[in-house]
């Protein structure tokens, strides 16, 4: 089976979780496309907006889509980041992503399904 999906449909909905501030997120390819494994996410960030300073038990891939924005590593410690790059993260280290810039920062995201671990 083949998914084709049209991200541009798909629905933004506001990130919920505490400590996340103008974030929304489209789910590009999860369950409901037939991946039970693997879920690709597109983040965007308002300016001014952050995720939660967090960590999970899986690793996770970044892949910067537009604009630019901050990433904390597990030290406290910001790094820019900018369209064309990509951001690997460990299991368990604290992370997070800020838009301290005046345009929208949008990444995608890649992680193995949380339930299936």
């Amino acid at each position: 089976m083949i998914k084709i999906n049209n991200n541009e449909e798909i629905f933004a909905a506001e990130v919920k979780m505490d400590g996340a501030k103008d974030v929304k997120m489209r789910m590009l390819i999860g369950p409901d496309d037939g991946s039970e494994k693997i879920f690709m996410r597109h983040f965007i960030i308002a300016p001014g907006g952050n995720t939660p300073y967090h960590q999970h038990n899986y690793e996770h891939v970044v892949k910067v889509e537009s604009n630019r924005g901050i990433i904390v590593d597990e030290n406290g410690n910001e790094h820019e980041i900018e369209r064309g790059q990509s951001i690997f993260v460990k299991p368990n280290k604290k992370h997070q992503f800020k838009n301290p810039f005046v345009e929208d920062f949008e990444f995608i995201c890649i992680i193995p399904n949380p339930d299936k671990l």
